[in-house]
């Protein structure tokens, strides 16, 4: 499975502690920066990614920025995205068992490494249960298009 990363600049060690450890898993990541400290736009990481995972280049995403909100909402104006911000691993496994989010946000001045860590691994080990979600995630998909 391939993850697409990507961040600004206030979370440049946090991505590198996670890509590591999701790497360490087995994931092979797609690093989209980025890796520079000096001020950037969130906006540019969020449809790198977004546009990676839409286009299926990546099976899934990754993004952290300062909070994790600007970067995910970037990413959710790319059509096919359902980017989550997540502080806490029951909201993110949730989100992927109800509504088949692609991309996971968190924000590196929100979460430290490890709990980050467990939003990640609760994240990737779920799965949709689809039935009546299914429904829900179809609507979503419906705004979108009109």
């Amino acid at each position: 499975m391939i993850i697409a990363m990507g961040n600004d600049h206030s979370a440049v060690e946090l991505k590198q502690e996670i890509k590591a450890y999701v790497e360490g898993k087995g994931y092979q990541v797609v690093d989209f920066g980025t890796n520079s400290t000096e001020s950037c736009d969130y906006p540019v990481y969020g449809e790198k990614v977004g546009r990676a995972v839409a286009a299926g280049e990546a099976d899934l995403g990754i993004l952290i920025c300062g909070t994790g909100v600007g970067i995910s909402l970037a990413a959710n104006k790319i059509k096919g995205i359902r980017a989550c911000v997540c502080s806490e691993p029951f909201s993110a496994k949730l989100s992927r068992m109800h509504n088949n989010t692609n991309i996971l946000a968190f924000g590196a001045r929100v979460v430290g490494s490890e709990l980050a860590k467990m939003i990640v691994d609760q994240w990737l080990e779920a799965e949709f249960e689809g039935g009546r979600h299914q429904r829900r995630v179809d609507m979503l998909t419906r705004l979108e298009e009109r």
